[in-house]
């Protein structure tokens, strides 16, 4: 990896780091088709230390999975930005993680369970009243092609994460001017 050039934003917490990958809700699944880059948007989960998506078992993306499973998956969040009284210090306050790693189907159908469950418990938390079961996971087919729902994981071997935090007393918002400073 090349050295992040503003190393000052790095973060190496790594409770931070858990704590965004888990509560942010979509991510960038970057990949190499060939030479030309492919990358998609996902809602996804972090869960023991992976990353995990699903989808249909075809389509362009597996197809590139399994021409080259290498992978870099984005997860960031911008949370404004931090005005200053000279131009060229206007700034962003953000956060951002990158994982690269390889991306590999989850096969057994009690993992991708487990994995199904946790993507309810992040995205409606509490709306059902019992957990998933194997075998409605095993029958679910989509109702765009009634094809199977594939679980896919990225384990990741290396991750980078930076931000630059919110300063509540710099932070623009419409209306705002040099003058107010």
């Amino acid at each position: 990896m090349r050295p992040m050039i503003h190393a000052q934003r790095n973060c190496e917490d790594q409770e931070k780091i858990d704590l965004f990958l888990t509560k942010t809700r979509s991510g960038l699944l970057g990949l190499a088709d060939g030479l030309q880059p492919y990358v998609v948007p996902l809602n996804y989960v972090w869960w023991n230390k992976c990353i995990y998506f699903h989808g249909l078992s075809s389509g362009r993306k597996i197809s590139v999975i399994q021409q080259n499973n290498l992978a870099c998956f984005t997860v960031f969040e911008e949370y404004g930005t931090v005005t200053a009284p000279v131009p060229a210090k206007t700034d962003t306050a953000y956060m951002s993680v990158m994982l690269f790693g390889n991306v590999e189907k989850v096969d057994q159908s009690d993992d991708s369970t487990e994995v199904l469950q946790q993507f309810l418990n992040k995205y409606v938390p509490g709306f059902y009243d019992r957990p998933l079961s194997k075998v409605h996971v095993e029958k679910y087919r989509s109702s765009l092609d009634h094809q199977a729902v594939s679980v896919y994981r990225l384990r990741p071997h290396t991750i980078t994460a930076k931000g630059n935090p919110i300063d509540s007393q710099n932070m623009f918002y419409p209306g705002r001017s040099v003058s107010d400073n």
